[in-house]
């Protein structure tokens, strides 16, 4: 530590008013965003509207209409970009039989999630980053399975995204996994994803992000008829149901309530997305949900991982778990025509954008702490390099406290450094970075001794 460095501040990410600064844009992520392209998830959203109904509870052995049909249509999609990838790709309809709860599965089905694995190329890298979509969907009554029911919106919004990030994304490398997947059973309970989630908990998965997106391809309200097609919500809870006894007390006097690492996913997901997505806002909204609507993302939230939800800025609730129908001189119904499919096109590249950079960034750094042995004016934070993966260097964060985003950026690549600022007064934490730019999700530090 005597050799510690003063750090320089490499750029400020945000200005007074609030303007968000450039810091770098990786070439390869930029070409992939130009490869996401409108006319493929209309393709892709029609096709899935084509099967009638895709309502959990729906037939499985018809070749054309129900979830079966959709969900085997989806994999041979994944098994097409599979050809891409040299072997790195590689899909399966992940299933389980769901024994009838009495509420809205009334009988023993076969759930199956369809899962496309990008696999890592690094034998040293675990790290798994998951984007999500659901492919179910529900008329006016969720055990209704049999009625026509468009889910275009509602999820095929979500579905088509997660397939287009695999065709693009499977034809790159990247050192950590990703899994593309679309699962059943939202409408019924979030069924899918527990599945998933639970599976994951059990057998260790080393998860640092789960993207879910549900909802987030128009961008027309009803009741108030606002039309935001600039923005996108991404939800995030602020502290874990796992941070009990002890960790619940150390956030409570570190005045950390706001730092949870779902909260810290959203807060990159907004920098990195406005950083390559242009016209585009991403707009943090600290509660894990909407109220009286439950998404995926919560599955594994329940189960210690960090994950958030991307949504659009306004709903159309006319055009959500509606019949197709015309009452009372409105037009009801989740259909395809309804879709914007530009603004569409920038939340798959948002999403597109972090997953490459997270997956290409090294792993985090490890025992990052900030001392606290002493009064002074200034702040000393130490950390240790990653085992694995390609750090060049470290970015140093920093934001008062009361603000929602991180206002500083420092670049050093030393294991440690002292600011000329007071830990009493900011949050900081800290960065792996590699020599392209791609960086780590961040690390509070915790109070070393």
């Amino acid at each position: 530590m005597k050799n510690c460095l003063w750090v320089f501040l490499f750029v400020l990410l945000y200005n007074v008013s609030g303007a968000q600064v450039i810091v770098k844009k990786d070439p390869e992520i930029e070409s992939m965003i130009k490869e996401i392209n409108a006319d493929s998830l209309k393709a892709n959203m029609y096709k899935l509207v084509s099967f009638g109904t895709r309502n959990t509870l729906s037939t499985q052995g018809n070749a054309t209409r129900g979830i079966g049909a959709a969900r085997r249509w989806i994999l041979s999609r994944f098994n097409e970009y599979a050809k891409q990838s040299e072997g790195r790709l590689t899909a399966f309809i992940d299933t389980v039989t769901y024994i009838s709860d009495g509420k809205r599965v009334n009988r023993p089905i076969n759930l199956g999630n369809v899962v496309a694995t990008l696999k890592g190329t690094d034998p040293n890298d675990h790290r798994i980053f998951i984007m999500s979509g659901h492919m179910d969907n529900m008329r006016t009554s969720v055990m209704d399975s049999v009625g026509d029911a468009p889910g275009a919106n509602d999820d095929g919004s979500g579905t088509v995204a997660v397939m287009e990030c695999a065709r693009v994304m499977s034809k790159h490398k990247f050192p950590a996994t990703i899994i593309f997947v679309t699962v059943a059973g939202e409408e019924q309970g979030l069924l899918g994803a527990y599945f998933m989630a639970k599976k994951a908990k059990k057998e260790n998965w080393a998860i640092e992000a789960v993207l879910n997106n549900d909802i987030m391809g128009s961008n027309n309200s009803n009741e108030t008829n606002i039309i935001e097609n600039t923005k996108v919500r991404v939800f995030s809870e602020g502290l874990s149901v796992t941070d009990t006894g002890k960790v619940a007390m150390q956030i409570r006097s570190l005045g950390l309530e706001n730092d949870g690492r779902s909260r810290q996913l959203a807060r990159y997901i907004k920098e990195i997305g406005e950083r390559y997505i242009d016209n585009m806002q991403i707009v943090m909204i600290y509660r894990n949900d909407r109220f009286l609507r439950g998404g995926d993302h919560t599955s594994f939230v329940e189960n210690g991982f960090a994950a958030v939800r991307f949504t659009e800025m306004n709903e159309n609730f006319t055009r959500q778990h509606q019949d197709v129908r015309n009452e009372n001189g409105i037009a009801y119904g989740d259909l395809p025509e309804h879709i914007d499919f530009e603004y569409l096109r920038k939340n798959s590249g948002i999403n597109l954008a972090n997953l490459s950079n997270l997956a290409k960034a090294p792993p985090i750094p490890e025992e990052v702490k900030i001392d606290v042995k002493k009064l002074s004016n200034t702040t000393f934070l130490y950390w240790k390099a990653p085992k694995t993966g390609n750090a060049k260097g470290y970015y140093i964060l920093m934001r008062e406290t009361t603000s929602p985003v991180w206002q500083k950026k420092m670049y050093t690549e030393a294991l440690e450094a002292r600011l000329p600022y007071s830990k009493d007064n900011y949050f900081f934490a800290v960065q792996s970075v590699n020599e392209f730019g791609n960086e780590s999700l961040p690390v509070i530090p915790a109070v070393g001794r």
